[in-house]
């Protein structure tokens, strides 16, 4: 059963769709079956991946969230062989305001990655920066929220918004949603102030935020004009090393979770 995850900030340049792109990047080269699902009208996830967005001009999410075609028809390959995507364009624009009329508007997405469930381990949503029906229906999606946090003065602007709305879609859309954790991006070892709200985040969120942090890197931000991840662009940079080490964290956690559970369980089934 795939564990489903949207990377949602709405404050836009804090790294979220180089996260998406990257993290499933370093899950698929870890041997975990992965899709990213582009839900960012810019398309960002997908033209980072090598994918242009002409090629997808009829077969993309805005056909799905539409119900025009099914989830299966829009998935393409990447490069990567764990790794596929469903592509976004300018289109999906228009579908925050066709949505409003759709019935259940906000399952759009829920319902059509459903019958996927079993295929991957990993279905990584990629948000738009911004709170609308396309968020909304990646947060109902989801069983949890990965949040990218820039270590700059204004990181932690907007966090109390978009945890509002997740507490909102808990509440009445997706009980199971929790935060997956904070992941700090685009950290200047040179920068003082960097470190300051690398201490400042840890001291309000603890466990949540990532032991793996995204620096700033050169590589990093070259990989996207290349149509690759950095785990392929530049392996050994320190860039693919840290969204390895994240992809690495996520899988212990998830595994220490699994084994709580199972324990629990059988605990319940003794006491029984």
């Amino acid at each position: 059963m795939a564990k489903t995850i949207c990377i949602a900030n709405q404050k836009g340049g804090v790294g979220k769709t180089t996260t998406s792109v990257n993290l499933s990047a370093a899950l698929a080269t870890a041997g975990k079956s992965v899709l990213l699902i582009d839900m960012d009208p810019q398309g960002n996830a997908s033209s980072g991946l090598g994918l242009k967005r002409h090629e997808f001009q009829e077969s993309n999410i805005y056909h799905v969230l539409i119900g025009e075609k099914s989830l299966g028809e829009v998935l393409a390959d990447t490069q990567l062989p764990n790794l596929k995507i469903a592509t976004a364009n300018p289109d999906l624009v228009g579908a925050e305001i066709e949505l409003v009329d759709m019935p259940e508007r906000e399952y759009r997405l829920k319902s059509a990655i459903k019958p996927f469930a079993h295929e991957f381990d990993y279905i990584i949503i990629d948000c738009p920066p911004s709170l609308g029906l396309l968020t909304l229906n990646a947060l109902t999606s989801a069983e949890s929220f990965l949040v990218p946090l820039q270590c700059e003065y204004y990181a932690l602007e907007g966090l109390s918004q978009l945890l509002n709305t997740a507490g909102l879609v808990k509440k009445n859309l997706n009980p199971t949603l929790h935060i997956e954790g904070i992941v700090l991006t685009m950290f200047d070892t040179r920068n003082n102030l960097s470190h300051q709200v690398v201490q400042e985040i840890r001291t309000h969120f603890g466990e949540k935020v990532f032991n793996a942090i995204i620096p700033r890197n050169v590589r990093l931000s070259e990989a996207p004009s290349h149509g690759q991840s950095i785990i392929q662009y530049d392996p050994r940079s320190i860039g693919s090393i840290k969204y390895q080490e994240l992809a690495t964290e996520l899988v212990e956690r998830d595994l220490r979770a699994a084994q709580s559970a199972n324990a629990e369980m059988a605990s319940e089934d003794l006491n029984a």
